[in-house]
């Protein structure tokens, strides 16, 4: 996929259909949301987590911790020691749940 999204791609019973939208990056920034950002950006930590981006993103999604309190009415927030994911629940100030972000919360190497 490298451009429009896909509808309902998974699936988390406490948050429901989660769209997956290809998104934009902008490489001199590294802005952006949806899978492009998360493979342009975050995808060489990802791997060395031991994860393939197309893998890690389903399994964060089932396994990891909503975050109540880092939560709010735009976004859900679901993480674990080592990876934390951004689900955005409106766009255009529409309700639309899809995924915005998705990274490795471990410390960079200085």
């Amino acid at each position: 996929m490298q451009n429009g999204e896909c509808p309902k791609a998974l699936y988390r019973e406490d948050i429901g259909y989660i769209d997956i939208v290809w998104g934009e990056n902008d490489p001199k920034t590294n802005k952006g949301f949806g899978l492009k950002h998360i493979v342009e950006k975050h995808g060489t930590r990802i791997k060395e987590l031991g994860f393939e981006v197309e893998d890690f993103i389903p399994i964060v999604v089932q396994f990891g911790n909503l975050s109540v309190k880092k939560s709010d009415d735009k976004k859900l927030i679901l993480e674990s020691e080592t990876f934390r994911i951004v689900i955005q629940t409106r766009w255009d100030n529409q309700e639309k749940i899809f995924l915005l972000t998705a990274f490795d919360l471990r410390k960079k190497p200085e």
